[in-house]
């Protein structure tokens, strides 16, 4: 994470705990690096002096720090202290060292399917943790996301919640990250988990992708773009898109949960990282199983059975009773066989002639039912019959010869 040295106006020293470099600046306020007196580093963000004024900000702001503190996993960083009395209110952070998710893609470029899966996986669990502390994130965004040795890390819980940054709150006029936002937070609506799971599904999408699935443009272009259009995925892997494209649906009741959506994300990361191929599931599975089995059976029928379907049974079967029967049937069958295949199609309880088990599909019968001889055999019992002739007509000739 970049750091910046503390400029002029920057307090030094902010409760227990002494800032030493400025790691960045949004639209609450500024956050810091400090430590406090056992040298524990922490990220302290500071309320801006404007917001420190409004009083409905500062009640909705204490309850967000409550609900933050009750917030328990490993995948979010620790709410350390807090003070909501002062004259500019302030919280601390466990400070998480790495890269956050957009400088690592705007570094290195789309990650593989088998990170971006680790990745969402370990951050779906965070959430669960968090929607049970009666929490809503509502700006989960690539900067919001740190990526630290020991996993991901969510930042700036409740911030977005504190400051209705990621509603209307004015005609005309949206707060927060319009590539990320869910379609209900651009109406106005009302936010539930549902909410962080689309923001989650754009946050892998750009993880991939290297780019937003709703592109580029002014806000209004954006916010537009994410309640009407549909998201561009043509850079996410196979392995992913489905799940992310139901992550990012129009109705929250359309969108996987976050315990779901966590089960599979480790279940595609496991798999990509083994190089297996993705699972299909159930309803496709049996689609193919059945076109494997059921399409081959109905070729079959068609194109071996005589008098079989109403198209091909017409055509080959005169063809077959006609010409074969008078080529393959004894003296006395021809005229039966060909009225029966010249009547068309069978129908109710008769049979049309079937390949024995064992044949190859399409090879012609005998009017036993037996398969031709082999004509290589054939020739070479001829060949042993002529040889075994000679060598015994040439004995008799020599023992004539030797009685003579």
């Amino acid at each position: 994470m970049a750091m910046m040295r503390l400029r002029r106006e920057d307090p030094r020293i902010v409760g227990s705990f002494r800032l030493h470099r400025r790691l960045g600046a949004g639209g609450m306020g500024v956050v810091y690096l400090g430590s406090d007196r056992r040298g524990q580093r922490v990220a302290l963000k500071v309320i801006r002096p404007d917001l420190a004024e409004d009083q409905e900000f500062r009640s909705r702001f204490a309850r967000e720090v409550s609900a933050a503190r009750r917030i328990r996993g490993g995948c979010t960083a620790r709410l350390v202290a807090a003070d909501l009395e002062a004259e500019r209110p302030w919280f601390a952070t466990q400070y998480v060292p790495g890269p956050s998710l957009h400088d690592r893609v705007a570094e290195e470029g789309g990650l593989r399917a088998a990170d971006v899966a680790s990745i969402g996986a370990a951050l779906s669990e965070g959430l669960v943790a968090v929607h049970e502390a009666g929490v809503v994130h509502r700006d989960l965004k690539p900067s919001n996301i740190l990526l630290s040795p020991k996993g991901p890390r969510i930042i700036d819980f409740g911030i977005a919640w504190a400051t209705g940054a990621s509603t209307l709150t004015h005609v005309g006029t949206a707060v927060g990250s319009p590539g990320f936002l869910a379609p209900e937070q651009v109406r106005g609506a009302a936010v539930t988990p549902a909410t962080d799971v689309f923001s989650l599904g754009a946050t892998l999408a750009y993880a991939a992708m290297a780019d937003s699935p709703f592109g580029h443009g002014s806000s209004e272009v954006m916010l537009y773009r994410v309640v009407h259009e549909e998201p561009q995925l043509h850079g996410v892997p196979d392995a992913l898109a489905p799940l992310i494209r139901a992550c990012l649906a129009k109705d929250p009741e359309d969108r996987p949960s976050t315990l779901q959506l966590s089960m599979r994300l480790k279940e595609i990361a496991a798999r990509e990282a083994q190089g297996l191929p993705v699972s299909r599931p159930p309803v496709q599975r049996e689609r193919a199983e059945e076109r494997n089995t059921v399409r081959p059976t109905e070729r079959y029928t068609e194109r071996d059975v005589p008098g079989r379907g109403p198209e091909r049974g017409g055509e080959r079967g005169p063809e077959r009773g006609e010409r074969g029967g008078e080529r393959e049937r004894g003296q006395g069958r021809a005229t039966g066989a060909s009225s029966r295949s010249s009547a068309g199609p069978r129908t109710g309880g008769s049979r049309g002639p079937q390949s024995r088990p064992g044949t190859r599909p399409g090879a012609r019968s005998t009017s036993t039912g037996r398969r031709p001889a082999n004509p290589r055999l054939l020739r070479q019992r001829l060949f042993v019959f002529v040889v075994v002739t000679l060598v015994v007509a040439l004995g008799i000739a020599a023992a004539q010869a030797l009685q003579g």
